[in-house]
């Protein structure tokens, strides 16, 4: 059986390898259970319910395949792995807002499938001073996954084209890093490849409009 978590301390630890280095990779970061749901559930999902993913937001939103060729699914709480889910990331924005001060406002996330060749162009998922996505995370969903399979995250170095981590996409795979430092892409898989991503978000909102959106 596994060890229930110590969430106080789990938190401690994220937020303060947030703080020296702005990234942290954690393995089997989520009740088991909970895993193995999104796992059905995203296989449950037909593919009309997957959408074709872009590149930029809202206006300036563009189908790139030259960029990334993953589909995407919104989480919005359909059903009881998803609400798990939300449920586990508002108790982690909580939590690194009590250590951190960093006003995260709230989350919003999708589940994304890599066909097999599919890939994510080097990125970065902010830019400073030009969005309110502030945390990036990115959850692994499939059980079993060798080396061989391909479909690692790289993250890299603010500058520089090394990568600072290589992350396998195993299932209870969690990493978190600050979405404005971190240029990161996903490498081709050679299976279909599953994983949830998300981001925490500050309220941008200014007279003028609504940010987050309602």
């Amino acid at each position: 059986m596994t060890a229930p978590i110590d969430y106080e301390t789990l938190y401690d630890r994220i937020a303060d390898a947030l703080a020296e280095g702005g990234y942290l990779l954690l393995e089997q970061a989520l009740p088991e259970a909970l895993t193995e749901a999104l796992y059905r559930r995203i296989n449950q999902l037909r593919e009309d319910q997957f959408q074709r993913a872009g590149v930029g937001r809202e206006q300036s939103l563009q189908l790139n395949g030259e960029v990334r060729r993953d589909r995407i699914h919104w989480l919005e709480g359909e059903d009881t792995a998803e609400t798990g889910y939300l449920q586990w990331m508002e108790g982690l924005r909580s939590g690194i807002n009590r250590r951190l001060f960093m006003g995260l406002f709230d989350y919003e996330a999708h589940f994304a499938h890599y066909a097999p060749g599919a890939f994510y162009q080097r990125h970065l998922d902010a830019f400073r001073g030009q969005t309110n996505r502030i945390l990036t995370t990115v959850f692994y969903l499939n059980p079993d996954w060798s080396a061989e399979q391909g479909g690692e995250l790289l993250l890299y170095p603010e500058r520089g084209d090394q990568p600072i981590a290589r992350v396998t996409p195993n299932a209870g795979t969690l990493a978190i890093f600050l979405s404005d430092r971190f240029p990161h892409e996903v490498l081709p898989a050679a299976s279909d490849r599953y994983s949830i991503a998300g981001w925490f978000r500050v309220n941008a909102s200014n007279a003028q409009q609504v940010d987050p959106p309602r």
